[in-house]
């Protein structure tokens, strides 16, 4: 598949199946679930999907067991509407870029220390 038009698929997938998800599955396993990414292979045989929840309400393991479950159908769905030849085996995974980005930010605070929050000017300069 041609470079630019990967990005092009995997965005359509994204809105896709959220669109899917919202709308058109029942399982109440998947309520709340948001699809972060979609990498879809070049030929289209397998899509990895990041996804997570928007409450703790349902743990990302159950949600992502529900749409294991949900996946003939979404991806029969999706042939009917996107008219494609092929569409991707769907690998669902738990999106922890935001515990990532957390921890990050610990790790930052802990070695700057107060220094973090002072503007520029404010930080103590090493005297001469």
């Amino acid at each position: 598949m041609a470079g630019r038009r990967l990005p092009r698929v995997n965005q359509l997938f994204r809105e896709e199946l959220s669109r899917l998800i919202r709308e058109e599955i029942k399982d109440p396993r998947v309520a709340g679930v948001t699809i972060t990414q979609v990498d879809a292979s070049a030929d289209l045989s397998h899509a990895t999907i990041s996804v997570r929840t928007l409450t703790d309400e349902t743990p990302v393991e159950e949600a992502i067991d529900g749409l294991r479950s949900a996946a003939g159908f979404m991806r029969h769905r999706l042939g009917r509407e996107l008219h494609f030849r092929r569409i991707p085996e769907f690998h669902f995974e738990a999106d922890h870029t935001l515990e990532h980005v957390q921890r990050i930010e610990e790790l930052l605070d802990e070695a700057l220390g107060d220094e973090r929050g002072a503007p520029r000017d404010e930080r103590a300069e090493p005297a001469d």
